[in-house]
């Protein structure tokens, strides 16, 4: 059996779960939400726990167990404290800005990127760099956050491009005087 899809979730206060068949719908303070489980498992709402039951489990099965299970508690808990993800943007002349529903970033192209921010998802921009991504949805906010990201993903000898807050980039070596002049046959003569 799957170690996490046989965890119980918990019901916090505040929150109301409803299980019709396959669909599994919380709603809370900062709204509802919706999960369509697969046909070969079940929700058992018990109280203030739910249970995700599975029979026949096969090693195939176990994976999608774990994720349902974990899908469902993301659901549970996005209704009453939204997710986030932050970003950070490094690089000369490099900003973001909100305008209305889209972002648009500056990050050194011909063109601006916009993006079209997706319903239930806020966006924040502080100082023209950070960018803060937050909503209830788990799974909207980290692939929004990544499509923002992807515009510019962050480049291994100067380290510029947009980041996850905190996150290390490893840099290379970039090359020297003397190497690049005698791999290019400058040399004196």
């Amino acid at each position: 059996m799957s170690r996490v899809g046989k965890k119980i979730i918990n019901i916090p206060k505040g929150v109301k779960v409803t299980v019709n068949g396959q669909i599994v719908e919380a709603t809370g303070p900062l709204g509802t939400l919706k999960h369509n489980i697969p046909d070969w498992m079940s929700a058992k709402l018990d109280g203030e726990t739910i249970s995700v039951i599975c029979e026949n489990l096969t090693n195939d099965k176990k994976p999608m167990y774990g994720l349902t299970r974990a899908l469902i508690n993301n659901l549970v808990n996005g209704v009453i404290k939204a997710f986030s993800k932050n970003l950070e943007i490094r690089g000369i002349g490099f900003k973001a800005q909100v305008q209305g529903t889209k972002l648009n970033l500056q990050l050194g192209f011909t063109h601006p990127c916009v993006l079209e921010i997706p319903e239930g998802v806020k966006v924040i921009v502080e100082e023209n760099t950070k960018i803060s991504v937050s909503g209830s949805d788990r799974y909207k906010i980290g692939e929004f956050a990544n499509k923002i990201r992807a515009q510019r993903i962050p480049e291994p000898y100067k380290g510029t491009g947009i980041r996850y807050l905190n996150e290390y980039v490893r840099k290379k070596v970039g090359k020297t005087g003397v190497a690049a002049g005698a791999a290019s046959g400058g040399g004196a003569k």
